[in-house]
This record gives structure tokens, sequence and C-alpha cells, in this order.
């Protein structure tokens, strides 16, 4: 991996779009855009990418961004939010709360003077299991919260029992009847928490409902991935005193009162790691606009070992290839190890490297649904537990496939990028909960991609 100063002027990619959302709403959008039943994506291949493709900001770092935007009765702005169907279904519930929503000058704001209804109902949830990070702030502010568990992928069990855990150790009240979490308190007090696993957004929502608490708290083995890291920082501009966010253990002293901010997202490292995937199994040349190559290494010194070429340069990363792919060893492990979100765009690329490959999946246990449909394209897996045996080089044909899961999906689209023929990935609502705009950005880089009913 070759890692340059300099900084060069990259051209911008003509496929990418202004950072932000026009509403966070759905009323002004498409109306089938987000149906689940009408929408999939028919892909023409084989195709190789090359070109500049602009990354957005980080889903996972917007969302307890959204949710922290209830601590203050002040405005909060966020900018490099991502157009994705999850930031929608995000406002939509503050909006439920009593928060206003809107995009002005090209950033998000959302002003929170009241809550009116202190919960999260199943309809809006059903879909999202961020949205449980709306329990923290609740409880914080206005002492009482209620939210149906939550949904999302169906990628293995996701409990949340820590956020639960923690709460109750900050002196919370908190039940679960009929499907829902209820949870009271008169004011939270400071707590010495260890998660027993490391749980990111159990470390999100203890970090939301802890800098309004009284007294000192501490979160011991907490997450330490880049989007916890965003959400303090963003929290310290609020007015919270907050340590250690990015290490095992934070700290956060109680403050009485938070006040509006402006914050930036970071750039999603999981959509820049989708599309280095894709440069590197298509023996493309692409330029990752926007890129923080520092949270994701873990993924580009893969691929490098698999045989790309990886460049990284001031606030962009080329990925390219023009040799063989050399096979691969992954093992799944919480940041700064493999990210899970990335295990299915490797894996796919996997069947296009020399030898077997061995994809260990550590943090999920049903997160190789994809794996029946890529063999239906021509991929030879052998799955053993939480072990994917990927032998390659695959020749993959078109097929119809189904998506299971957002990453999944992902994976299929490169497989589709890399087939003879024609792939028809269906269900891709799933990809529009976390990729913004992706038919776009491929077809921009070379890609033959259409969104059809």
């Amino acid at each position: 991996m070759r890692i340059w100063r300099a900084s060069p002027a990259w051209p911008c990619c003509a496929g990418s779009h202004e950072a932000g959302i026009r509403s966070v709403g759905l009323a002004d959008q498409p109306p089938d855009r987000y149906n689940p039943r009408v929408e999939k994506f028919r892909i023409s291949g084989p195709r190789r990418l090359e070109g500049a493709v602009r990354i957005s900001g980080a889903k996972n770092a917007a969302l307890p961004a959204f949710a922290a935007a209830l601590l203050t009765e002040e405005p909060v702005r966020l900018a490099n939010v991502p157009k994705v169907a999850d930031l929608r279904t995000m406002g939509k519930l503050l909006t439920s709360i009593g928060a206003d929503v809107a995009r002005e000058d090209g950033e998000v704001v959302i002003h929170a003077r009241t809550i009116r209804s202190p919960q999260a109902p199943y309809d809006l949830v059903k879909t999202m299991r961020a949205s449980v990070l709306v329990l923290g702030p609740l409880l914080a502010r206005v002492g009482e919260a209620k939210a149906s568990l939550p949904g999302g992928c169906a990628i293995g069990v996701r409990p949340i029992n820590y956020h639960i855990a923690a709460f109750q150790q900050m002196g919370a009240e908190v039940s679960l009847e009929h499907g829902d979490v209820e949870a009271k308190a008169t004011r939270l007090r400071g707590a010495d928490f260890l998660f027993d696993q490391v749980s990111v957004t159990g470390t999100e929502n203890a970090m939301l409902a802890a800098v309004l608490a009284d007294g000192t708290t501490r979160l011991r083995n907490a997450a330490r991935e880049p989007e916890v890291v965003n959400l303090a920082e963003m929290l310290q501009k609020m007015g919270a005193k907050i340590s250690g966010a990015g290490e095992t253990e934070i700290v956060i002293e109680g403050v009485t009162r938070l006040h509006g901010a402006r914050h930036d997202i970071i750039p999603d490292r999981i959509e820049a790691g989708t599309y280095a995937a894709a440069a590197a199994a298509t023996g493309g040349n692409v330029v990752l606009e926007g890129a923080d190559a520092s949270i994701f290494m873990a993924m580009l010194s893969k691929l490098s070992q698999m045989g790309a070429v990886v460049d990284i340069h001031p606030g962009a990363i080329r990925v390219r290839r023009d040799g063989p792919l050399e096979r691969c060893d992954v093992s799944t492990s919480p940041y700064p190890g493999f990210p899970t979100d990335l295990q299915a765009q490797i894996l796919t690329l996997a069947t296009q490297a020399q030898g077997v490959s061995t994809i260990a999946e550590n943090i999920f246990e049903n997160r190789f649904q994809h794996v029946p449909e890529l063999a239906r394209m021509g991929a030879r897996i052998r799955v053993d537990g939480r072990r994917a045996f990927v032998e390659g080089p695959s020749r993959l044909n078109g097929a119809t496939v189904m998506a299971t899961d957002l990453r999944a999906s992902a994976s299929l689209v490169i497989a589709g990028l890399l087939a003879e023929g024609t792939t028809t990935v269906d269900r891709i609502y799933h990809l529009d909960r976390g990729y913004d705009h992706m038919e776009e950005k491929l077809n921009a880089l070379g890609a033959r991609v259409e969104r059809v009913s």
C-alpha cells in the first residue's frame, strides 16, 4: 500500500450529489422509489468501473446525531447527511416526537423545542433498529421514554439488553411489556457500567443518556467505532463533557443542559469500502472522493493483500487492479478490526481470487444469507457454521437474486457487475436504507444499472 502526501486535484464525479437531503420526510419523494413491492435493479454485465465517486456521509453516524438533537430545545444543524431511507424514517420519527426537521442551505436542521410525545411507535421503528437511540435522549431530557422493540435487517439476534441495563444502572425504572420498552427516571445519575460485549448502539445510547445525568458516568468496554467518536464530538459541541471516545473507556461528566450546534457527519466508511471492493472486483480504477482512509484501514489492507493497488491521498483514495486477485482470510471483529458490514462485499470479491479464501463472521450468527444467491450465479462457496470457504476464481452468470439485508444487497450488486448477462436484484429497498443513489453513482463509473418496477 502506498501512502502519498501530495494533494492532487481530483476531477469531480459526474454522478456525485450535494450532501444533505431535500426533506427528511417522505412527502416529496417520488411515490414508488422506496416502495419495497416494486423496486429492483437490473444490471448488465460484466462492466469495469472507472472514474470518481463522491462518498456520502455515514448513515450510521447520522442516525445517532439525529437522536442527539432531542437533547436540546435549540436548533441543531447537521451537514453531510446522506440521502437514504433510514434517515427519512428517523426524521419522521423525530417529527412524531415533536421536533421540526427540515433542510436549509444543504444542511438538515432539527429543532426540538418541545417533546410532544416521548415515544417511538411500532410503525416507524419496525424497519430500523437505530430507532432505539431515541430512548437515551428522551429519558435524559424529559424523564420518560417508550419505544417498540426495533426491527431492521434479519442478520441475527441484536438484543437491547445492554441499553436497558445501562439505563437501570443510571437509576431508571425500565419495563418491557407487549413488545414495548418503557423507561422512567426523575433524574438520571452517573454510573460505572461495563458492557459484557462491545455494543455500538448500546454505547451511543448510554452516552446520550449520561450527558444530562447527575455526576460521572464511566462506560467500560465501550465501542471504539468512528461513528461513536463522531457522536461524542457532536455532543461536545453542544456543551457535553466527554473524554475517551475512541478508547475502551468513555467518561462523561453530566451537565444540566445542552445547546444547539452545527456538526459534520463523517464520510461513510462502509459505502467507501463497497465501491473499493467493486473497483477491485471488476479490475477497475476508481477514485473515492471524500473518503477517509484512517477509518477503514482494515478493508484497504485486505484489498492490498489481495492484489489491488491502494493509493491514499488527502481527501481521496484510488483503488485499481490490473493483475490477478490472491486469496485472503478475513475475520470480522469490532473496530478497528474488519467490519461485519463489509463481510458480504469482500466475500463476493473473493469469488474472483485465486485459491480458497476463508471468511469468518464473528459478529452476527446469520449473516451468510447472500451465499445461496451468489451460488445461483455460479460462485463456489461452502458454509460451515460461522465460516465460509470461497473457491475462486469463479465465472459468474446473470440471474435473478433476492436481497436479504442491506449489505448482502450490495454484495449481489457487485456480483451483477461481474456476471455475464443480466442480473436482477430484487427487494432493493434494503439497499435504499443505507446507500445514497447507488445506481446513479455506479452508472457514472461505467456500470449499466437500471432501477425498474
